[in-house]
């Protein structure tokens, strides 16, 4: 009888993951970032997340986090305890309040005034996060893109 009852849960498992092969991960970008109002050493934005399901069941969650990097260095970090629905083939907006401490701030400056050369750097960026959704850990997601700056800003070029 054990061994019977120790086949069939192992049966389930195996079936269980079996099925969740064939999923697709979400794709996730950056679609906007606005300012909130910080509190002393601090810089708050609303982060502003488009998810995309491209699988052919909806994906629900009920807690965000997020961890952005900017050039190669931490930058960001917030969570937010949204709730809702990724459709099927469809896409949603989630917004997650961030918090930027002072000390990366001047570490990006830092790092901006410090780049050589005559073209204008580039802000390369890494957001990583989780949509929590109480089974399994959850779906994380990983995004990359980059902005130039204007010209003249960091480089050589602005210096006297």
């Amino acid at each position: 009888m054990r061994r019977l009852l120790v086949l069939c849960m192992s049966m389930l498992v195996l079936a269980g993951c079996a099925a969740l092969h064939g999923r697709e991960p979400l794709r996730v970008m950056l679609a906007g970032v606005e300012s909130l109002p910080g509190q002393g050493m601090e810089v708050r934005m609303a982060v502003k997340l488009r998810v995309q399901n491209p699988n052919d069941t909806p994906v629900q969650f009920d807690g965000v986090s997020l961890a952005l990097e900017v050039r190669g260095m931490d930058f960001a970090y917030g969570v937010s305890d949204a709730a809702g629905t990724v459709p099927r083939f469809g896409e949603t907006v989630i917004t997650v309040p961030v918090t930027v401490s002072a000390f990366a701030v001047l570490r990006q400056i830092i790092s901006l005034v410090g780049s050589s050369g005559s073209e204008p750097p580039k802000l390369d960026f890494v957001a990583r996060g989780k949509l929590a959704d109480g089974s399994f850990g959850g779906s994380r997601f990983e995004s990359r893109g980059s902005f130039e700056l204007p010209p003249g800003t960091g480089s050589a070029a602005s210096r006297p």
